[in-house]
């Protein structure tokens, strides 16, 4: 097949998890496929982008003059475009420069299936395009920002999470409705839009994980410490964290004083690093090269997230070293995991905390969880059979979309 994938915001490095799932899937598709990656995202220095020409036949990269996330002039960005019908989330990157672009490759270039990944790039997509058309749709976009509302205390963040999650709910009916076909990340994404879209429509593609990088390790454990893995500058890993370190770390420190907890991902805020800075035994790491060592060394790893959509990577990457994880259920949503056989779940601080603690007192209970994890991902979650299965689904759609053979490599 001749794919042209289409992605907001970047692939490399891969260092969310979003990147991780689309880069796995993308590398295992061009080992047996034509692929072209286009991408647009915020221009800054060091842009490994161009690496990718050694992975895919054909690379376009359109680097965008954004600002810098979270501060004064995204604000004024936003302002500027509040009148849109479409959320923020779509407009800080569909822009007029990228349609013109993705167009003029188009005329040029003929595609066996277009792959719109994630909703952030539905608004440069162009619908009426003869090929089938995918969208990749790695959570429940508008389920997010309905959480970020809800739990939101800052009357203005309220009041711009309402309106995000109401054009969000709005652009995502409407671009799904547009796609010839959809692919979620979970049961439970694939329910959500069974609102409003036909089942046939839509498959379920299950997160993987790359059980040979990510193996149980020889070095020990630190006694009494917690991890936690992700991009710091994502905001439902930032709640999660400050939620943790108020409401459930001093629960764990009344039965286990010296608890530990690591941070590992880039960008942290500054609430939360002016948390950590008055809070013992809490160490933020920033960007680091390889989250493995600090995976291994730690006794539990803890996803205290209450607010997200889609699935978790970071729960396959735990699991995949053998690795005991405690979870909300909002964590470990749509993952297809079971309390008590290789997680624990709780959604509660208090009962949160006991299942730490539990944990942290009995190594017994720890083994026996990150062996019953790592078994479920070895034998079910490679990231070669998860593109396997995303394969299928793009040439089944698209050998009974358009007529004659599909174009070879």
């Amino acid at each position: 097949m001749k794919i042209l994938w289409v992605k907001a915001g970047g692939l490399v490095p891969p260092d969310t998890g979003g990147k991780i799932r689309s880069y796995n899937i993308l590398r295992e598709l061009a080992r047996k496929h034509s692929v072209t990656f286009f991408s647009f995202y915020g221009a800054h220095e060091n842009d490994v982008h161009p690496e990718l020409k050694r992975i895919f036949d054909h690379v376009v990269f359109v680097p965008l003059a954004l600002p810098a996330p979270r501060g004064f002039g995204e604000l004024c960005d936003y302002l500027g475009r509040i009148l849109s019908r479409e959320p923020y989330g779509i407009t800080k990157y569909c822009r007029r420069q990228v349609r013109h672009e993705l167009r003029r490759l188009l005329q040029e270039q003929s595609y066996d299936v277009i792959l719109c990944d994630f909703l952030a790039a539905a608004g440069v997509i162009p619908w009426d395009h003869p090929s089938p058309k995918f969208l990749f749709t790695h959570n429940v976009e508008a389920v997010i920002w309905q959480r970020h509302y809800e739990a939101a205390r800052n009357p203005l963040w309220k009041a711009l999470s309402w309106r995000e999650w109401r054009s969000m709910q709005a652009a995502e009916e409407r671009y799904l409705r547009l796609a010839d076909h959809v692919l979620a990340v979970s049961e439970n994404d694939r329910d959500s839009f069974a609102t409003f879209l036909e089942s046939n429509r839509v498959t379920v593609i299950p997160t993987g994980v790359d059980t040979e990088y990510f193996r149980p390790s020889p070095h020990d454990e630190t006694p009494d410490s917690l991890v936690f893995t992700g991009s710091m500058d994502w905001l439902p890993n930032d709640d999660a964290i400050l939620c943790f370190v108020k409401e459930i770390l001093p629960l764990i420190r009344q039965q286990i004083p010296q608890v530990s907890l690591s941070v590992v991902g880039r960008k942290p805020s500054r609430r939360v690093q002016q948390l950590a800075a008055n809070e013992k035994n809490v160490q933020l790491t920033g960007w680091v090269e390889d989250i493995r060592p600090y995976l291994a060394r730690g006794a539990v790893c803890i996803v205290p997230l209450r607010i997200g959509g889609g699935t978790r990577l970071k729960i396959f990457e735990a699991m995949g070293m053998a690795k005991a994880v405690v979870s909300t259920s909002i964590g470990a949503e749509g993952l297809p995991v079971c309390h008590g056989e290789n997680i624990l779940l709780a959604d509660d601080p208090d009962k949160f905390a006991d299942c730490v603690v539990s944990l942290l007192r009995d190594p017994t209970q720890r083994k026996h969880l990150g062996q019953a994890s790592r078994k479920l991902v070895e034998e079910n979650y490679s990231w070669v059979r998860v593109a396997k299965g995303f394969a299928d689904v793009l040439a089944n759609v698209a050998a009974t979309h358009t007529p004659g053979r599909l174009c070879t490599r």
